[in-house]
């Protein structure tokens, strides 16, 4: 259970709607944060991302059977989805929800995408043991922790924050280029 599709998750247990369904209109709201805060290009790709996994969530579900020990599933889905939300933040571009609120978070107060995407998924794990069995909690649990790790280990900061670390270098080179101009060395 993490992020929005965590809350899609639960609420697949409380409504009748598909859980592509569901994941594609709790991101809507996300999508006027995206807007104002990151950009259109950012939004529209966003948009694109989401829509592309609700249907594939669609067909998915009359087309393709998995038989994968619970254990395994959960943490190698944890890994791949650590690896794809990495792509996705290196292109501009999230699964919305709450990753829209990590890259806001990140590039706004500088907050690490790994730790908001943590946080929140301990919230969202929190609600479902209301109505999500203890053992899929636990599954779940392995697999947001795998994909955490994921992001905090290879996610990298933004461009934007790369260049302000290399403005900062170039400042401190110049620096000791200036303070080094009278002394030769023989």
């Amino acid at each position: 259970m993490s992020g929005t599709a965590g809350i899609g998750m639960i609420l697949l247990r409380l409504t009748d709607l598909s859980f592509g369904q569901l994941f594609f209109l709790i991101n809507l709201p996300f999508y006027i944060l995206a807007w104002y805060a990151l950009g259109r290009d950012f939004t529209i790709r966003t948009f694109v991302s989401v829509s592309f996994l609700s249907i594939l969530s669609e067909l998915m579900k009359h087309y393709v059977i998995l038989s994968i020990p619970p254990l395994l599933a959960s943490t190698l889905g944890g890994l791949l989805v650590g690896f794809g939300l990495i792509i996705l933040f290196r292109h501009n571009t999230s699964l919305g929800g709450i990753n829209i609120l990590a890259v806001y978070l990140e590039r706004k107060a500088g907050i690490h995408a790994g730790k908001t995407t943590l946080f929140i998924d301990m919230l969202v794990l929190i609600a479902a043991m209301t109505v999500i069995d203890i053992t899929y909690l636990v599954y779940s649990l392995l697999a947001f922790a795998a994909l955490s790790s994921v992001i905090g280990r290879y996610h990298r900061p933004p461009i934007w924050a790369q260049t302000t670390q290399v403005e900062t270098s170039g400042k401190i080179n110049t620096a000791i280029e200036n303070s080094t101009a009278g002394i030769s060395s023989h």
